[in-house]
């Protein structure tokens, strides 16, 4: 059970990382609204910008995803639900949610998963992971603060 100093925390933790990741919403438009089209220029120029251009949308596919997963936290921060675990119900510890907020995996579930995880990966033909630009869905891939969530 958390107290009310750190459920505070978890919030301002939260509340911080989503207000930087709208600002980073707010200038990818801007990005993608200034975006200047050169005629002229030759093919490796085009295709340079356009593979910059893919990432920045994807980065922010990635951040819309995080975006959601902060606000289903937050909820779970209200409901007095943050800390517990989804798949076993045992109590997540506070310095695991200070370092990962959005988690919703106990440290035991969530390297179980992992686990579990790995062994999908070594039986797919090719060695192909289950990986794409946006995790393998896991609710834990990306970590707060990095463009991967």
């Amino acid at each position: 059970m958390l107290t009310e100093k750190q459920r505070e925390q978890l919030k301002e933790v939260l509340e911080g990382e989503q207000q930087r990741l709208l600002r980073n919403a707010q200038d990818g438009l801007a990005f993608s609204m200034n975006r200047e089209r050169n005629i002229g220029r030759d093919s490796i120029d085009e295709s340079m910008e356009e593979e910059l251009f893919s990432t920045e949308l994807r980065l922010r596919d990635r951040e819309k995803f995080l975006l959601n997963k902060i606000k289903s936290a937050l909820e779970r921060l209200s409901e007095g639900t943050i800390d517990e675990c989804e798949s076993c119900g045992e109590s997540i510890g506070f310095k695991r949610l200070l370092a990962r907020p959005v988690t919703t995996l106990c440290i035991d579930c969530k390297e179980e998963a992992e686990k579990e995880e790995a062994s999908l990966v070594h039986e797919r033909p090719g060695g192909a992971g289950l990986r794409d630009d946006l995790g393998s869905g896991s609710s834990e891939d990306l970590a707060p603060g990095t463009p991967e969530e």
